[in-house]
């Protein structure tokens, strides 16, 4: 097999046994990541946060070539492969480490999947919330949100971090917290992707005992009615409780409603009063489990990927909001949506609580008033942007980890104009050549103006 032009193949000596090029027998696994299909011209795998800065230093020769990140390979967006770049996946920095028990801090690598974290916290009673898949690396959710089935009681993942160590674009290794390089400490937890690799997380973790973990599947004849009747039930919820809920175009008049749900609390009696408006108000309620175990348990009901690794198709069609209420228009709207037949996959995630706790500029995540984060999947690139266009009125802001849209007003969305101006004068401080740019990429400030109101 050929090996793409533009790669000067002369791998540094600390990355050269690891390397994988086209061809090369591990190549199959690590070419594409959970949705997206890849052909890298070449993947490096550093072991250390000093083969981290080789591997970038590397990169920073190839300026003209794609570069990818890559932890666990799930992010929906599958900016962590690309064709014919460098990808540098951090795979192998996966330690899950306690140092601190009365405290409960965490030290643990980008590597790890969330299915890990959570088996080694378990012993000790403890839990961090973590999205909703086991098989999510650590790294690209702990640097975006980490909006998860814990966020209503305990808030986003990046909420409970309290420093991140980074090898930066010109190869320099940072240790970032509220007092060392605080304001690279604020642009990680949100805009992680373009200010440098992470190569480990500490986290203080929360206390959980057993949680109740439901499962329900409901058949709508209205699917307007039961988005609408959702909203305002997941809002309305004790924050103990957080609900997803999963749907798709319906047939014959019908819609299959699943609910994701956590109500964390190990009393049986309140996990049932806690879930029985969703179970008996959303639709015909088909099928059922409820459980009460432990947020490991639900967090291993991931498969592992296994040596072959991903195995992802094409490219995603995804689109993504923000919303700060599920409005009886919106509700009518995407149920319009739906019946299009455009959209196979609809998530609405529940937010608020005490991810709304979190003042808006503690976090390059500012959008805390977000009641609700959606998802919508879909096989045409042109006609779902259409149609997401179309109902973007009702939206406030925008999730990037499960985006795939790439005009440039995702960014602004995501990035409310101050933030978007901070985010870029600080790019032009510790990225000023763009060597990340390829994850929904913040351009660095083009003047000095950004970096004066910076040191304002």
């Amino acid at each position: 097999m050929s090996l793409p032009q533009g790669i000067a193949y002369d791998v540094p000596v600390s990355l050269a046994d690891n390397a994988v090029v086209p061809g090369h027998p591990a190549y199959r696994s690590v070419r594409s990541t959970y949705l997206r299909s890849g052909s890298p011209g070449l993947v490096l795998r550093p072991r250390s946060p000093a083969e981290v800065a080789d591997a970038l230093a590397f990169a920073r020769r190839h300026p003209d070539v794609p570069l990818g990140i890559r932890s666990g390979g799930h992010g929906i967006s599958g900016r962590s492969t690309n064709d014919g770049g460098i990808v540098i996946d951090v795979g192998a920095l996966d330690t899950i480490e306690v140092l601190d028990v009365e405290r409960r801090r965490v030290r643990i690598g980008p590597g790890a999947t969330w299915k890990r974290v959570a088996a080694a916290l378990d012993p000790y009673g403890w839990a961090l919330g973590s999205g909703d898949y086991g098989g999510v690396g650590v790294g690209g959710l702990a640097t975006a949100g980490g909006i998860g089935l814990l966020g209503r009681q305990h808030g986003l993942t990046i909420d409970h971090l309290r420093a991140v160590e980074l090898v930066l674009a010109d190869g320099s290794q940072v240790r970032a917290t509220r007092d060392e390089h605080p304001d690279l400490f604020w642009a990680v937890r949100g805009a992680g992707a373009n200010f440098g690799v992470a190569t480990a997380f500490e986290f203080e973790v929360d206390d959980v005992p057993e949680v109740g973990w439901a499962k329900l599947t409901l058949v709508s004849a209205d699917i307007e009615e039961t988005l609408r009747r959702y909203g305002e039930l997941a809002s309305a919820a004790p924050r103990d409780t957080t609900v997803f809920l999963v749907t798709g175009q319906p047939r014959q008049g019908q819609s299959v409603v699943q609910l994701y749900a956590i109500a964390a609390s190990p009393d049986a009696d309140v996990v049932v009063e806690r879930l029985r408006p969703f179970a008996e108000e959303l639709g015909t309620l088909v099928q059922q489990e409820v459980v009460l175990t432990t947020y490991a348990a639900v967090m291993a009901e991931a498969p592992d990927v296994g040596p072959e690794g991903h195995r992802g198709h094409g490219e995603p069609v995804t689109r993504s909001a923000l919303l700060t209420a599920l409005t009886p228009e919106l509700a009518a709207d995407a149920a319009r949506l739906l019946r299009t037949g455009q959209v196979y996959f609809f998530q609405l995630r529940a937010m608020g609580g005490a991810i709304a706790d979190v003042p808006p500029d503690e976090t390059a995540f500012s959008h805390r008033g977000a009641a609700f984060q959606v998802t919508a999947m879909g096989g045409d690139r042109a006609v779902l942007d259409a149609l997401w266009d179309g109902i973007s009125h009702h939206f406030e802001g925008t999730y990037l980890s499960f985006e795939t849209d790439l005009r440039p007003e995702r960014l602004t969305e995501a990035f409310p104009p101050p933030v978007l101006d901070r985010l870029r004068a600080l790019k032009l401080r510790y990225d000023p050549h763009n060597l990340f740019r390829d994850n929904f990429n913040i351009p660095p400030a083009t003047t000095d103006s950004d970096e004066e109101e910076l040191a304002s």
